[in-house]
C-alpha cells in the first residue's frame, strides 16, 4: 500500500508569549519570557507564586457570554487556536468535504478549574449536591475536540489523545497516520491546557516539580543551566492543520512544512522520573527516524522536551548523544519552554509549531535564562543559548515526554513537491 503525504496549511496559538501565530513567533525569536505573577488566583500561601499565564485574553472577543459558561478555560483556548489554524488554512469553503475533516486534540488533564470549581461549591455548601449541569462536559479531556467539530460541522474521525506532556504530540501523529492511509483529507490537530490553578499549582508543588525561584520569575525557566530547580507552569493551546498533500495541491493551498514521520515508545521505568540513561527518548528518536525514513544527519534540528528539571534535561542530552552521534554538534537545540514555561499537554502542538516555523523561516528560536554551564551536559552541544540563530532548516525534530513514561516525537521537514 503506497502511503499519502501530509503536509501543514494552519497554525493557530494561544500561548503566554501571544495570542496569535505571528505574536508567538515573534516573541519566541525575539527571546521574550512569559513568566510573572500568577493573577489567575491568590497565591500568596503557595510555595510556587508565579507562572505563564495567557495574557490578554478576552472571552468576549470569542464567545457569546451565554456560550462562554458552557466551556473550561482548557476548550476556550481549544476553539480558538483552532478558529486561527482553520481561518488560516482556508480550508472551509464551498467545496469542502466535512465528512473527510476529523479533529485530534490532545490534553493531559482537561478541564482542572471545572473540577475544582464544582468540588470547593459542593464541599461548602455542606454536602448538598448542586453540581452545574455542564461539570462533566466542561471537564471531560475529549470535550474540546467535540466543540471543534461542532463548530464547524467537522464529521471525519474525532476523538482525544491523553499522555500527559506528549498528548498532543501524538494527537498531530494520529493525524498523519490516519491521512496517510486515506481515511481522511484534512485534520485539525493539536492540544490545550489550563492548569493555572489551586490544584494544579498546589499538586505540582507537591510533587517539587515546579520552580520555587519566585524572587525572580523571569529567569525561573532555565533549562540546561547548571543552577535550573524544576519548570514553569504554562498553559494555552496549539492547532496544526494537517492535510493530505494532493488534496492540498488541488485546492491551492499554503504549505508550510512537510511531515516526515513520527514516533511513540515509553520508558517502562517510573511515573514521574526519565530513565536516567534517556533509553526511551533514544528509542523514541530513533523510532521517528524509521518512520521518516531520515538519517540523524538529515536534520538540523532538535526543540527538545527541555522543562528545566535536573533528571529530564540531562536525559534527554545523554539520549541526543547516542542517536545522533559526532551529528549532534552540528545540530541546533532549543528549549522554547525557556520561554513559554511548561504547557504540559498543549507542550508538543505549541513546540511542534514553534519547529514547523523554524524549518519554514530558516531561524531557530533561542533557550534563554542560560547562565552557568552544567558540567554534566555536553558543553560543545549547540543549545542556542538566550539569542535566536539564523541557519538552513532542512528538517526539525520535536520531542515530548511526559509522566507515565510517555515518548512521542515527530520531524517536520521543508515542502517539496
Amino acid at each position: 500500500m503506497e502511503l499519502k503525504r501530509a503536509v501543514v496549511t494552519g497554525l493557530g496559538a494561544v500561548t503566554p508569549l501571544g495570542n496569535t501565530i505571528d505574536e508567538f513567533w515573534n516573541n519566541l525569536v525575539a527571546g521574550e519570557n512569559g513568566a510573572g505573577e500568577i493573577t489567575h488566583f491568590d497565591a500568596t500561601n503557595f510555595k510556587t507564586r508565579f507562572a505563564c499565564e495567557v495574557k490578554n485574553f478576552s472571552l468576549e472577543d470569542h464567545f457569546e457570554r451565554k456560550n462562554a459558561r458552557k466551556l473550561d478555560p482548557f476548550s476556550h483556548y481549544a476553539v480558538v487556536a483552532a478558529d486561527e489554524a482553520i481561518a488560516d488554512s482556508g480550508i472551509v469553503n464551498e467545496n469542502t468535504d466535512l465528512d473527510r475533516i476529523g479533529v485530534i486534540w490532545g490534553s493531559g488533564i482537561g478541564g482542572l478549574q471545572t473540577f475544582h470549581d464544582e468540588v470547593t461549591d459542593f464541599a461548602l455548601g455542606n454536602g448538598i449536591p448542586r453540581f452545574n449541569p455542564f461539570f462533566i462536559p466542561k471537564m471531560i479531556a475529549d470535550i474540546a475536540s467535540g466543540h471543534i467539530s461542532i463548530k464547524y460541522g467537522f464529521r471525519g474521525p474525532n476523538f482525544a489523545t491523553v499522555s500527559a506532556c506528549a498528548s498532543s504530540t501524538n494527537a498531530m501523529i494520529d493525524a498523519f497516520n490516519y491521512i496517510r492511509l486515506g481515511k481522511a483529507d484534512v485534520f485539525v490537530a493539536g492540544g490545550s491546557e489550563a492548569a493555572i490553578t489551586k490544584s494544579g499549582i498546589g499538586g505540582f508543588n507537591a510533587m517539587k516539580a515546579l520552580s520555587t525561584r519566585n524572587d525572580d520569575p523571569q529567569t525561573a525557566s532555565r533549562p540546561f543551566d547548571k543552577d535550573r530547580n524544576g519548570f514553569v507552569l504554562g498553559e494555552g493551546a496549539g492547532a496544526v492543520i494537517l492535510e493530505e498533500y494532493e488534496h492540498a495541491k488541488n485546492r491551492g493551498a499554503k504549505i508550510y512544512a512537510e511531515v516526515a514521520g513520527g514516533g511513540m515508545s515509553a520508558d517502562a521505568y517510573h511515573i514521574t522520573a526519565p530513565h536516567p540513561e534517556g533509553l526511551g527518548a533514544n528509542r523514541v528518536m530513533k523510532a521517528t527516524f524509521k518512520d521518516a525514513e531520515l538519517n540523524p544527519e538529515d536534520i538540523d534540528y532538535v526543540n527538545v522536551h527541555g522543562t528545566s528539571t535536573p533528571l529530564g534535561d540531562i536525559a534527554e542530552t545523554i539520549a541526543i548523544l547516542e542517536v545522533f552521534g559526532e551529528h549532534a554538534y552540528k545540530i541546533n537545540i532549543s528549549a522554547t519552554k525557556s520561554m513559554t514555561g511548561h504547557l504540559l499537554g498543549a507542550a508538543g502542538a505549541v513546540e511542534g509549531i514553534a519547529t514547523i516555523l523554524a524549518v519554514k523561516n530558516d531561524v531557530i528560536p533561542p533557550t534563554i535564562n542560560h547562565f552557568t554551564d552544567d558540567p554534566d551536559i555536553d558543553s560543545k552541544l549547540n543549545m542556542t543559548f538566550n539569542n535566536a540563530q539564523k541557519r538552513e532548516v532542512r528538517a526539525g525534530l520535536s520531542n515530548t515526554f511526559g509522566f507515565g513514561g510517555h515518548n512521542a516525537s515527530v520531524i517536520f521537514k521543508k515542502f517539496s513537491e
